[in-house]
């Protein structure tokens, strides 16, 4: 048993949380001598982990404790209400545990879930993933593909033997693709669909278009049937391309064009998967987009003509304060706590 591979998925909080109920969960399932000895010195490392241990264990105890309790409002009191019934079990800690930690995770933000229901066969299977606000979260599929969610990000995978398919609910997704030509990779979001064997590339739905950015390889991108431009097959797009294809009627006059992108910017664009951000000449909107994704407190621009101003900076994701001191430090920019959670940027007068 390990840590997880990348504890910068979660705030510090939240990796504890869900590194003790991963130890819980082996633990129930047996341990080694090596694998005990290594529990304890993980529990005895830092308070915290055995803290974190005891509080999954009182919510373990509570939960079976349930099967124990008996209604005594009534004359008559059913006493086999919650008693177990026949052939049923008690939950393992295995299971609990996990229950426990998802619980833990959302209550402190910045979290991810997943549910997963069973699969028919070892080449089909049926999944939800999804992302908070300031939540991040990397996970291998079963084909081995990786997946990279942005905060407040819902993704639902639906693999059969032909295909491997991902509905890209909300938010933002970064694809590593297992190569397998008999099994065709599609991320399908608004109505567009990318079509991919073996590539790499980065998915974002937004209000009026689904972005598509390519890291490694060829995509092929179908925009949606019921738009004008559909009837224009796109051409394929590759590596360090970028193209924004229209989901709405009124903004799919004509087919989107491709942008060449220099890897500077693909390094921006994708800095979200990284604890620090980088912007290279985005503008300023953006650039509170991404702040506010990440954190309880929300920038607002108060002044519309502020939107459009080129940033190129990198910032600590979680140090809002920070990029507010940056705006305003020239003193063309003023910033107004309009709440505990809210900073209004504004032009000085």
């Amino acid at each position: 048993m390990s840590a997880p591979s990348d504890p910068t998925a979660f705030p510090r909080d939240e990796a504890v949380e869900a590194t003790a109920a991963a130890w819980l969960a082996e633990r129930d399932g047996g341990l080694s001598a090596a694998d005990a000895a290594a529990f304890a010195a993980w529990r005895a490392a830092d308070p915290r982990h055995e803290q974190a241990v005891q509080r999954l264990e009182r919510a373990w105890a509570s939960l079976q404790g349930l099967r124990e309790y008996r209604p005594e409002a009534r004359m008559h009191p059913d006493r086999d209400l919650l008693a177990r019934a026949a052939g049923a079990r008690v939950l393992p800690f295995r299971a609990l545990a996990a229950t426990a930690a998802l619980a833990a995770c959302l209550t402190l933000g910045g979290a991810w879930f997943w549910l997963r229901s069973a699969a028919p066969s070892a080449a089909e299977s049926h999944a939800h993933y999804a992302t908070t606000v300031g939540g991040y979260q990397r996970m291998t599929l079963p084909d081995g593909s990786i997946v990279d969610l942005n905060a407040n990000t819902e993704i639902r995978e639906q693999f059969t033997a032909g295909e491997r398919r991902v509905a890209l609910v909300r938010g933002e997704a970064a694809f590593q693709v297992t190569k397998n030509p008999a099994r065709p990779f599609i991320v399908q979001a608004d109505g567009v669909a990318v079509r991919a064997v073996g590539t790499a590339f980065n998915v974002r739905l937004k209000a009026d278009c689904v972005q598509v950015l390519v890291t490694e390889g060829r995509v092929h991108v179908d925009p949606p049937a019921t738009l004008p431009l559909a009837r224009e097959p796109l051409p394929e797009i590759g590596i360090g391309q970028r193209v924004s294809v229209p989901t709405v009627a009124a903004a799919a006059a004509t087919a989107p064009a491709v942008e060449n992108v220099s890897p500077a910017v693909v390094r921006a664009e994708l800095s979200w998967r990284e604890p620090r951000l980088r912007f290279l000449e985005a503008p300023l909107a953006e650039v509170v987009r991404q702040f506010n994704a990440r954190n309880r407190v929300q920038i607002e621009l108060g002044d519309a003509d502020l939107a459009a101003l080129p940033v190129e900076a990198t910032f600590r994701a979680e140090d809002v304060e920070a990029f507010v001191r940056l705006l305003t430090s020239s003193g063309e920019m003023v910033a107004v706590r309009a709440g505990p959670d809210r900073i209004v940027i504004r032009r000085a007068r």
